[in-house]
């Protein structure tokens, strides 16, 4: 889910309840108080009352807040999580996710996977929303697009399995040599790279979305930075969109699955990070659900309301920038830092939310290697606290960077209070540990997104959650070639490590190149993990087919219809 900020925010997936026995562990003393005060059996909530404007079944419509206005809705430049969430609901790709997450049909109606390619058969009744048919052509010009030099995107390397697109992203082929032919109207035919057996689960994803050609050139190079520069095929259109303010989606007239896109109407109305704010909007019944911090739950079990929670699947880390003069470029430096802090001091003494665990690995603890949880099969190095030793890599640092003193090192992170919060922490902790000067960058989601780009930073506050239900999506990242490695880390033994999980079929290998994945991230210190993030919420329970997702967009509408309650 690429780019997340640092903000206080029960899923179907069986391969996902390893990853919430922990956070169920760290629940159990408030899922007891939620027994005792009948939370099961009566639930009394404003949100949606008759003060509220949140549900309307009058016009079947609901109100909701995010948490940033979408900075790119072009599927094909998107890189961000708030514009995930958006294009989820007004797009679709050939292959979509159900109510319970598993892999649908999208605009595909079936398809096929071989060693050397995939097969995919488009149905007959998928249409944009000006009333026209998507068809393959709209996916053969969206990859092609995407994999484009001149378009530059930064998920350009998920396109990688299909023949040719590696090379040309660096400008050594034509885009048309791209391994993708639409044969006709309703049939896709993909030339793999190298065998990928988890294509189905990259082709869900947003990158792999249609576009229409001739709708993207009569933008004049606009496509996406307005609701009437779009094309829509989900169950959604953006009606309005007031940048930095509100958006309003429409149930899409055109779209095929009956089972999706219940709701008439979704009335973005509020684009926030404060939590505080969001809880007094669900209180006043002016949204339908918000994510609650740690000090919030015992008004929440007060007020009796149903609390639900998630191991959100987004790992948490400093990310350090490794181009040539920066200081953060010297392991010794970098390795000083790793050993001067303590996760665990920062979410139990600092963050102290419960639905917070300390993260020992890019990989979160809910991937899996090849038989159980990759954190089972290859335990991640946990480097102990040793101020001592940090210190010792330090004073190395200073004599290879020819230095009599350090310079002021700046920390790129968001403006939310999570963000602030925990740079102010490693402010005051490597002052105090190290002797160093450590200046904080706060920015807005999309001028850090631009700072990251740009390389403006010594560290940033990252995030990192899941493309797709693969280990692939965590262990590709600090590859050289891999837009979203922020810091242009550079490894030839990272990278030989990422080609054998590309390709190899035997499930025993690709777990042990994640294995050596891991180890490099650590002993390189490419970044110092932070947190695995988790997240306690409620929601108005009129809703029925709410869903928050660990992998896919963060909250989904999709599957919502509204259901009156049950009167006493």
């Amino acid at each position: 889910m690429a780019e997340s900020d640092q903000i206080s925010t029960d899923d179907s997936y069986a391969s996902e309840a390893g990853r919430q026995l922990a956070f169920y562990a760290v629940f159990a003393i408030l899922l007891l108080g939620i027994v005792i005060y009948g939370l099961s059996f009566v639930v009394k909530l404003t949100g949606g009352g008759a003060s509220g404007k949140a549900v309307d079944f009058e016009n079947n419509s609901i109100t909701i807040s995010v948490a940033y206005d979408p900075p790119q809705l072009d599927s094909m430049r998107a890189t961000d999580a708030s514009s995930f969430l958006v294009l989820a609901h007004v797009l679709e790709g050939l292959i979509s996710n159900d109510e319970d997450n598993n892999l649908a049909p999208g605009v595909a109606e079936r398809w096929e996977i071989r060693e050397d390619g995939a097969i995919f058969w488009l149905r007959d009744d998928a249409m944009w929303s000006d009333g026209k048919s998507v068809t393959a052509h709209d996916f053969e010009f969206a990859w092609k697009r995407v994999v484009d030099p001149k378009t530059a995107s930064e998920y350009a390397f998920l396109l990688f399995p299909v023949r040719n697109a590696e090379a040309i992203t660096e400008g050594q082929m034509p885009v048309s040599s791209l391994g993708v032919t639409a044969v006709s109207d309703r049939e896709l035919r993909v030339e793999f790279e190298r065998p990928t057996p988890y294509f189905e689960k990259l082709v869900a994803f947003v990158t792999y979305f249609p576009a229409r050609e001739d709708f993207v050139n009569s933008t004049d190079g606009r496509y996406a930075s307005s609701a009437d520069t779009m094309l829509y095929n989900g169950p959604y259109t953006v009606d309005e969109w007031v940048l930095g303010a509100s958006m309003r989606w429409s149930k899409n007239p055109y779209y095929w699955n009956d089972n999706k896109g219940f709701l008439d109407e979704i009335n973005v109305a509020y684009i926030t990070t404060d939590v505080n704010a969001k809880l007094n909007l669900f209180k006043d019944g002016q949204i339908t659900d918000t994510a609650l911090s740690a000090s919030m739950l015992p008004e929440a079990m007060e007020r009796r309301w149903q609390i639900d929670r998630l191991m959100d699947g987004t790992v948490f880390f400093m990310e350090f920038n490794h181009r040539d003069g920066r200081l953060t470029n010297n392991r010794n430096f970098r390795r000083a830092l790793q050993l001067a802090q303590d996760p665990a001091e920062l979410v139990y003494k600092v963050l102290k939310e419960a639905a917070y665990v300390p993260a020992d690995s890019l990989f979160p603890s809910w991937v899996r290697g090849a038989e159980d949880f990759l954190h089972n099969e290859y335990p991640p190095h946990r480097s102990e606290t040793d101020i001592a030793l940090a210190r010792e890599h330090l004073e190395l640092a200073r004599d290879e960077l020819g230095l009599t003193e350090f310079p002021p090192i700046v920390i790129l992170t968001g403006d939310s209070s999570m963000g602030l919060l925990t740079a102010e922490y490693y402010q005051e902790l490597y002052k105090r540990n190290l002797g160093l000067e450590i200046r904080i960058d706060a920015q807005i989601f999309k001028q850090r997104l631009a700072k990251m780009t740009s390389g403006d930073f010594d560290i940033v506050m990252a995030g990192w959650g899941p493309d797709y239900d693969d280990a692939l999506t965590f262990g590709d990242l600090f590859s050289s070639w891999n837009l979203n490695n922020r810091g242009r880390y550079s490894s030839s033994e990272m990278d030989a490590q990422v080609r054998i999980a590309q390709a190899e079929l035997d499930p025993v290998k690709r777990a042990a190149a994640f294995g050596e994945i891991q180890r490099l991230v650590h002993d390189d210190v490419v970044i110092i993990p932070m947190y695995e993030r988790g997240v306690a919420f409620v929601v108005d329970p009129q809703l029925v087919g709410f869903r928050r997702r660990s992998v896919g967009p963060e909250v989904d509408y999709n599957y919502v219809q509204l259901t009156p309650l049950r009167k006493p």
